[in-house]
């Protein structure tokens, strides 16, 4: 059975809690429950109508691991080769922001692009994941990601890390979904209601599992952490004013307006 985790800033006390979600309320829950794959206790007398509270980004990673070129036709797009293995790199968390939350357009840019993926939320410790366990066993869930990229900065500097890693540059939200199948999911990215970009998880180069396990053996992935799966083609530019949309199949939609960097 699925269940809807969120992190929410209560308007009364204006605190940030994890919360389920149901028939629009927010039962708030410990984050031991969260990580402990037992968020089923609510805290008695605290339940919320989801109107009544702000979405955070549903988690606070330690570190966002991003996979570049997992589906062939954005490597063609951009006129890059396929890799043999995962191309990874980092996002920083001072990236990260929520649902309804800005994407800033840094003044150094002049090309700000969207990458719309599917996010997995790691739900406990997972070092050198072995051949006989099951990777997807260390998934609390699966959210929506904006891989936001300064494309000239990107080609300019070769690696990837300033053009990925500005402020704003990783909303991520509006949920996490457990329980749900990664392998054929839709990922479609609009902007202004347009659809820019519509992809299925299924053509991956290297599915979640397999990312899973090949990420734990060079790093120790934490509870909260987030793998970012890679892009579909169709990714564009955003503008000031524009609004984002990032929609995953049985996971949700993340929006995010954009806006001109001081």
């Amino acid at each position: 059975m699925s269940k809807t985790v969120c992190r929410f800033l209560s308007q009364a006390t204006g605190e940030a809690s994890f919360g389920l979600i149901e028939d629009g309320e927010v039962f708030p829950v410990p984050p031991s429950q969260i990580f402990d794959d037992a968020p089923d206790q609510t805290t008695p007398g605290e339940v919320l109508a989801l109107s009544e509270v702000k979405l955070l980004a549903p988690v606070t990673p330690s570190k966002i691991v991003c996979v570049g070129r997992n589906y062939r036709d954005h490597a063609a797009e951009l006129g890059n080769p396929m890799p043999d293995t995962p191309l990874l790199f980092l996002k920083p968390p001072s990236a990260v922001v929520g649902h309804g939350d800005a994407i800033e357009l840094p003044s150094v840019s002049a090309r700000v692009e969207h990458e719309g993926e599917l996010g997995v939320v790691i739900g406990r410790r997972a070092r050198r994941v072995g051949d006989g366990e099951n990777p997807l066993d260390y998934v609390l869930g699966y959210t929506c990601v904006n891989d936001v990229t300064a494309r000239d900065l990107q080609r300019q500097d070769v690696q990837f890390t300033r053009a990925k890693s500005f402020d704003t540059f990783c909303p991520v939200g509006p949920y996490v979904v457990t329980g749900i199948d990664p392998f054929d999911l839709q990922v479609e990215t609009r902007v202004n209601g347009e659809t820019r970009q519509r992809g299925r998880t299924a053509a991956m180069a290297f599915p979640v599992a397999y990312l899973i396990r090949y990420i734990s053996h060079i790093m120790t992935l934490e509870a909260g952490d987030v793998i970012s799966t890679g892009t579909p083609s169709g990714v564009g530019p955003l503008s000031d004013g524009d609004v984002c949309e990032v929609e995953v199949e049985n996971v949700g939609t993340l929006r995010n307006s954009v806006r001109a960097g001081a």
